[in-house]
């Protein structure tokens, strides 16, 4: 036993380990999700940075699902490529997932489901038994957290304080639960130090300044909107894209604010359009299907200059695809989603922190030039945990539409650029028209009023150029520009690259179209700009290309995130490539 390096020793207790990736795998329903996130919860409550990840079949019960939940003593990036534990609930999970363990890891099983022969890794548990002997049934995932937190050192006082503080809930059996909870985390960790296994001592957490908050993707994004002033979300439930719904519903209350569950995502579009002609700040959500039948709605509101926000929750495509993994492949369609000659401007938050700032800025753009707005976010945003500095209100820009003020015989469209909004019920009164029209709204075929209106429309979008953007190490001759969730996987490996001394640069903006001008004159004297994404096309180098940027893609189309050894190893051998060529003209 004393010469398997994953059993006890006191050199291996003395181990720092400032960083941990655990990894729970098994049936949706068995609490694969709920320990995930508790783990996180746990740490993030004593001062510790984390983000977890999630995939899970369509199904509503059941099917191969697996979380994984990153602690680490400093920033999070990304979710972690090897594993330090895994917790396999069923043999299909120990048998998909053990490959990934590091060398040096640790396995964790169900035993009341599964048997292994000792590999020199693994040790097993009954889970389910133990959470019943407490007393309580869904404590199953605690029995696992105490094992995982024994594993690395990690004090009991830190989960008792963590189990307090979740279940004290003003119920009269709230110490009866949390009783039963800190007794499964004791029970975890007993099997857990009975196995004679350990990973070392998990770092004391250093505390961010300022208060911290964890929270998903998809909830910053409500919060955002919240914060810029919402007053009408109508949404239709679909993949990755339903919890914006159920929280509005839940949140979104009060004098002169509305929430609803519609029929289609047709009836969303029109519902919206409707509601923001009439003054009000507006959103909806969806996913790709449901973007598509989108389509027409946005162009009337590109036609009408009608303000609102779409949030496009991307997912795999197309059609139905892959409802609940991850992917970006939606941004041609985002950019360009009705017919004719349309150019919708486009966020990409790359972070559960910037959701919530893209949320703001999306409803100021959609106020400001007085046109739909498209938030693009993705399922590993959505569903993705993580802590982030809680956001200060009142260093918040929100910005409100200019509303018309004078009398009748208003010529709406006559501007070249923005011009008020006249509201329902008073002065100005108009047609808000989705064929062409003259300055007053009305319906018109002349070729003049078509080039007229034309450009009065696109000239609009310079009025969005005010985007902020990344720039590192911008005097190298070749850089990696990724977008959207793979900021923090191509991040990572950027830092490992520049570590490692490879000549590299470094760009990021979430404001994709318009893009910041100094940004894309910056790109457009590169030798070489490389984009990780999420596709099987490369679309954002594409539409870079467009732009004369010398942009090539690196793509991946698994439903699943970046690793960040992948691109790591990716880059390096273009970048060696790229140099010989350089060097040989």
């Amino acid at each position: 036993m004393c010469n398997n390096p994953n059993r006890i020793t006191s050199e291996r207790k003395l181990v720092d380990k400032r960083d941990l990736i655990v990894r729970f795998a098994g049936e949706g329903g068995q609490g694969v999700v709920t320990s995930a996130e508790g783990l996180a919860q746990a740490a993030t409550q004593v001062g510790y940075h984390v983000q977890t990840f999630a995939t899970f079949p369509s199904q509503i019960l059941g099917g191969p699902t697996w979380t994984q939940t990153r602690v680490s003593t400093s920033h999070v990036l990304s979710a972690g490529d090897e594993l330090d534990v895994l917790v396999a609930f069923n043999r299909e999970a120990y048998d998909n997932h053990v490959s990934e363990v590091r060398k040096d890891g640790v396995v964790v099983y169900n035993s009341g489901d599964f048997q292994l022969e000792d590999d020199g890794k693994s040790f097993g548990m009954p889970i389910d038994d133990l959470a019943k002997s407490t007393g309580n049934t869904r404590a199953a995932n605690m029995v696992v957290i105490g094992a995982i937190a024994n594993l690395v050192n990690m004090p009991q006082k830190y989960l008792e304080q963590f189990v307090t503080q979740r279940f004290t809930r003003g119920r009269a059996n709230d110490q009866e639960i949390i009783e039963s909870n800190i007794k499964a985390l004791s029970l975890g960790r007993e099997q857990a130090a009975s196995s004679g296994f350990s990973l070392g001592t998990l770092s004391a957490a250093k505390r961010p300044e300022g208060q911290q908050i964890l929270i998903k993707g998809n909830d910053a994004i409500c919060l955002g909107a919240t914060a810029a002033g919402i007053d009408f979300y109508t949404g239709y439930p679909i993949s990755p894209a339903t919890t914006i719904l159920v929280w509005m519903q839940r949140n979104l209350i009060g004098p002169g604010k509305f929430a609803y569950q519609v029929s289609s995502e047709i009836e969303s579009i029109t519902s919206i359009l409707g509601a923001g002609f009439a003054g009000k700040k507006v959103m909806t959500a969806t996913a790709g299907p449901g973007f598509s039948l989108m389509g027409e709605g946005l162009g009337l509101g590109w036609m009408a200059e009608i303000p609102l926000v779409v949030v496009d929750v991307q997912r795999g495509g197309p059609a139905t695809g892959l409802p609940t993994k991850t992917e970006q492949s939606d941004l041609f369609a985002c950019m360009h989603p009705a017919h004719g000659d349309v150019s919708l401007p486009v966020i990409a938050p790359g972070t559960v922190e910037e959701c919530f700032y893209a949320a703001v800025q999306a409803f100021n753009w959609a106020e400001r030039y007085q046109g739909p707005v498209i938030l693009m976010s993705e399922m590993s945003l959505a569903e993705r945990a993580q802590n982030i500095p809680k956001p200060d209100l009142s260093k918040l820009t929100v910005e409100n539409r200019k509303v018309y003020q004078g009398s009748n015989g208003y010529m709406r469209y006559e501007a070249s650029g923005v011009s008020p909004m006249p509201l329902p019920g008073r002065a100005g009164s108009y047609v808000a028209n989705g064929s062409e029209h003259d300055p007053t709204g009305d319906t018109t075929h002349l070729p003049e009023r078509h080039v007229q209106m034309t450009e009065r429309r696109f000239n609009k979008l310079k009025l969005l150029e005010d985007g902020t953007y990344e720039g590192k190490n911008t005097q190298e001759s070749i850089a990696v520009m990724p977008w959207g969730g793979s900021k923090g996987p191509a991040q990572e490996a950027y830092n490992l690259l520049t570590e490692q001394g490879v000549p590299i640069g470094w760009y990021y903006t979430m404001y994709l179209n318009p893009l910041p001008p100094k940004l894309l004159e910056e790109l457009r004297q590169k030798e070489l700009v490389l984009v990780p994404e999420l596709n099987y096309q490369g679309q954002w180098a594409s539409i870079l290309r467009s732009h004369g940027v010398k942009a090539e893609a690196i793509t991946q189309y698994t439903g699943l995130p970046f690793k960040v050894r992948d691109l790591t190893r990716r880059i390096k051998e273009i970048v060696k490539s790229s140099q010989k060529r350089m060097v040989g003209v």
